[in-house]
């Protein structure tokens, strides 16, 4: 499984990519509106992290609310850079604009889904991506890792070919809270994980790893010190 990771934050980006396991990079509205970006900021800062992650996908979520608005925005944000996905919310204005961006060769990642319908529909109206929310059900005491699972089933179920300008269909889980999020996901076969920097920490560190690092440094102060 791929690790994306979920940020506008620049420095944030640059860390994770230096650890090298980095794969692309997942912004929405919200995460820019925490860097405290300016509106007309908004498009040279998606360049920004697109040129900082070349060669790597990074998606930029639209903010109109039509079709044509939608289309339009998406139109834009591509021409940016070519490693941008465009991000386009799951509801039906949403997926006019993803078949009319797919048919232009743009790439989108289809967001905010919560069931397999809804991603099914995505991949159908040409999603490269889809990116079903875990932890968001589990905000309201439901399943969200059950949700994710039907969800995987039925995208590998079917051959997306010529539905979206790479013929595949690659589901991101988003909304990841818990390193548990990203364990029981690669045990379902999502292809990528999408994880905030302090998520993305906890599933580095762990507290037997911490301790043996300690022990070691110790021991090897001891050594270092002998006479």
């Amino acid at each position: 499984m791929k690790f994306f990771i979920d940020t506008a934050d620049l420095e944030e980006i640059a860390e994770a990519k230096s650890w090298g396991c980095l794969a692309g990079v997942t912004t929405n509205p919200s995460l820019y509106a925490k860097t405290g970006g300016k509106l007309e900021d908004f498009e040279p800062h998606m360049l920004k992290i697109a040129e900082l992650c070349e060669g790597l996908p990074v998606s930029a979520e639209v903010t109109a609310n039509t079709a044509e608005g939608m289309v339009e925005q998406g139109r834009r944000l591509s021409a940016l850079a070519p490693n941008i996905v465009v991000k386009l919310p799951i509801c039906e204005a949403g997926l006019a604009a993803c078949r009319a961006l797919a048919d232009e060769g743009v790439r989108v990642n289809m967001t905010l889904i919560f069931s397999a319908t809804q991603a099914l529909l995505a991949a159908n109206a040409g999603a490269r991506y889809v990116s079903p929310f875990v932890g968001r059900y589990d905000d309201i005491a439901l399943d969200g890792l059950a949700q994710l699972g039907d969800i995987v089933t039925c995208i590998k179920n079917y051959d997306w070919s010529g539905k979206n300008p790479d013929g595949r269909v690659e589901i991101i889980t988003a909304s990841v809270r818990t390193p548990n999020h990203v364990t029981q996901a690669a045990l379902m076969g999502a292809d990528i994980a999408t994880v905030p920097m302090k998520a993305l920490r906890k599933c580095l560190h762990h507290p037997l790893t911490d301790a043996g690092l300690a022990a070691f440094e110790a021991d090897w102060e001891r050594v270092a010190s002998a006479r």
